[in-house]
């Protein structure tokens, strides 16, 4: 006889409310049915009354965590509808903002992951070390949160020498700081014995059901949007798709402790080859057409489909986020897993719910 019981929407591990109800065998999960909702804003229909250029704040505003990428995502959507070129020196800090913005936020997941486990002191670590990134995203755009660095036509604020030789210094501290904690993360008795093996998703099942980011590449699919959509910049700074093959809760958290590593290269590369110029090119007349744009946010790839029709106004935005993408594969490996391992194995897709209820 099986038992159904709830796991959230609130519990001690969640940031955000998830709602799950489990089936159980004892205490293995046999069956999940989620129920979504709670944190629902309305934000697509709320743009139908901004025109193109106040949607940006309101993307930024989707999600705390990635507020720079989404923004950066929808501004190069509207850019294909007007065929803008935008200066290359613009194009150049997005990268560096938007790497800082993975960096912190792979460093928040780190910490919530190993606050999921009990391992309270590995958890104050890694915010310790999030808190350097943040202090520079603050200097560089003026807010810690939302950034809103991206604008339409390129971006709103120019990198000074002092910005640079801050983030530089700043990676200098920061990449021992990260070798030590992914010798926890990698090496760690406890850390392997809660998550290698755990919640095994194959290869081929992890792209049949539409996986997405570390998730995706935890099981070994070399899928990354840096590398494969038409953003040049990122192929010329030398970047490599982190993959790791074992597609268990060990594989997805080793993907995002290298890719700390890939993200500093990123940034140290984008620096040394920061051209000069303008950081912005004028903007005439409203959007028209349709247009698709596709970047990598920390938690996977995330999907902009906006649509004008030549008024001051977008006719429609839809966004597909990585969390959604995820979801599926997350019902997929929960039966089998024990009740006391659900925490963990939902943390390792990195939901976030904002970004999919918007």
């Amino acid at each position: 006889m099986t038992t159904i019981i709830p796991f959230g929407p609130q519990h001690p591990v969640l940031p955000e409310p998830v709602s799950l109800k489990l089936e159980l065998d004892n205490d293995v999960v046999v069956g999940v049915l989620p129920s979504l909702g709670y944190v629902h804003r309305g934000l697509e229909k709320f743009i139908d009354t901004k025109d193109y250029n106040q949607t940006t704040y309101i993307c930024e505003r989707i999600c705390g965590i990635c507020s720079a990428l989404h923004g950066i995502t929808y501004t190069k959507s509207v850019e294909k509808l007007f065929n803008a070129e935008v200066p290359e020196r613009a194009e150049y800090i997005r990268v560096i903002v938007g790497e800082l913005n993975r960096v912190h936020s792979h460093l928040l997941w780190l910490g919530l992951f190993a606050d999921g486990f009990g391992f309270e002191s590995l958890f104050y670590e890694c915010w310790k070390y999030r808190e350097s990134v943040l202090d520079v995203l603050e200097r560089i755009t003026g807010n810690r949160v939302i950034h809103s660095i991206s604008k339409v036509g390129g971006v709103s604020r120019d990198l000074t020498k002092e910005h640079i030789d801050m983030i530089l210094k700043m990676l200098d501290t920061l990449e021992p700081q990260i070798k030590d904690i992914e010798k926890v993360f990698v090496n760690n008795y406890t850390v392997k014995k809660r998550t290698v093996g755990l919640a095994t998703m194959s290869k081929q099942l992890a792209y049949e059901a539409g996986t997405a980011g570390p998730t995706l590449r935890g099981s070994g699919n070399a899928i990354d949007v840096r590398e494969t959509e038409d953003w040049d910049i990122y192929r010329d700074l030398g970047f490599k798709t982190v993959v790791e093959k074992d597609g268990d809760c060990y594989s997805r958290t080793k993907v995002r402790v290298k890719e700390l590593y890939e993200s500093i290269k990123l940034i140290r590369n984008a620096i040394s080859k920061l051209p000069n110029g303008e950081i912005t090119t004028p903007i005439k007349g409203f959007p028209t057409g349709e247009a698709i744009m596709r970047t990598e946010q920390p938690r996977g790839e995330v999907v902009y489909y906006v649509k004008g029709n030549g008024t001051k106004n977008l006719e429609r935005l839809k966004i597909r986020t990585p969390t959604f993408a995820n979801i599926p594969s997350l019902l997929l490996t929960l039966p089998g897993v024990k009740l006391a391992d659900v925490p963990i194995v939902v943390l390792t897709i990195d939901p976030c719910i904002s970004c999919t209820e918007r």
